[in-house]
């Protein structure tokens, strides 16, 4: 394996100190992601250096011009703390020919934009929930609000992360969905999306490859012991805080009892949805299946969180690939990634 010039790509206030030693150093909240793959770079045997960057992309540009990297390995998530806007970062190393980690701008654009990766989905006959989107600044119309499907969930066009989605995003009526996109306009970026609430068990598939794919074992969001009065979804809380999870018995782990033939239905929609929606490198999946046997896709994820204590790391492992063989196997895509599509 050639020893590589990583440069690695980050928000400023998630660059992983230098001095961090012990793996429940506290400071490793906000950036394990970083730091493991940092970590896993360096283990490797690659050079990093890792750039901080906010709303400028001058300094990527005298990076590439003085420190000649061969590959920056792409952490970034918003761009001038926009979600939106996280595919500059990669147009500009389009424009200027640095290869990169995960999915390129067109990717990106589609599958973050809620509402536009379900039009594009549904037009594939790909089933969606049903949704509308209410746009900021504009007064939600109670005549519009009154023919939803409910029950809906509000949540942002455009946040990753589970932000802004609470017990609270779950409405039943008009009145409450109004009341709840007036509160997500105070707390989230970008426009509302209502969309409909499918009951059913709530998989995570993860997805490596540029033309060539392989879907890696799935995953699920098992709610044991919440009661009557909590919703079955994926809030802030589920995904951020562990001990939330421990008091309500909600635990991720790998979907067992799957109906028969299900995992091939499963492993063949996500390859179709990651070429609809022109995604490369690695992505996660959010898929319902009712008990019918329905799937549906709720949302895309390119570039998916990927420390050591993530889905996408967990799914690769039972895969037989090891952490630090998963990061060179993020690396090697993004190299080819050029010439795959140009063949």
């Amino acid at each position: 394996m050639n020893k590589l010039r990583v440069l690695m790509l980050t928000h400023t206030n998630l660059i992983p100190p230098d001095d961090i030693k012990d793996r429940d150093d506290p400071r490793l909240n906000d950036c394990r992601s970083e730091y493991d793959v940092k970590t896993a770079l360096l283990q490797l045997g690659h050079e990093v250096h890792v750039l901080g960057i906010e709303d400028d992309i001058a300094p990527i540009r005298q990076a590439n011009e003085t420190w000649y990297p061969h590959i920056a390995f792409n952490m970034m998530e918003a761009f001038a703390d926009d979600g939106a806007l996280d595919y500059y970062i990669v147009s500009y190393l389009d424009m200027v020919g640095l290869p990169y980690t995960g999915c390129n701008p067109r990717g990106m654009l589609l599958a973050r934009d809620k509402s536009l990766s379900k039009k594009l989905l549904s037009y594939h006959r790909i089933r969606v929930p049903k949704f509308v989107v209410f746009p900021r600044g504009k007064k939600v119309n109670l005549k519009k609000a009154a023919q939803l499907p409910y029950p809906m969930i509000v949540k942002s066009t455009v946040e990753q992360g589970s932000v802004g989605i609470a017990q609270a995003s779950y409405v039943s009526t008009p009145e409450e969905l109004i009341e709840r996109v007036e509160q997500l306009f105070s707390i989230a970026e970008g426009d509302a999306i209502a969309e409909q609430y499918i009951e059913g068990r709530e998989l995570y598939v993860a997805v490596l490859g540029n033309t060539r794919l392989q879907v890696l074992p799935i995953r699920e969001l098992v709610f044991d012991n919440i009661d009557d009065t909590m919703h079955r979804i994926a809030t802030y809380n589920v995904k951020w805080n562990e001990k939330y999870r421990e008091r309500w018995g909600i635990d991720y782990q790998f979907a067992r009892n799957l109906p028969s033939g299900m995992s091939e239905k499963i492993i063949a929609l996500a390859k179709r949805v990651y070429r609809i929606l022109d995604l490369n490198g690695y992505a996660r999946l959010d898929l319902r299946l009712t008990a019918e046997g329905n799937l549906y896709v709720i949302e895309a994820n390119p570039n998916a969180a990927i420390s050591t204590e993530d889905d996408v790391a967990f799914s690769a492992e039972r895969a037989g690939i090891l952490y630090d063989q998963l990061i060179q196997r993020i690396v090697n895509l993004g190299l080819r990634y050029r010439r795959e599509i140009r063949d």
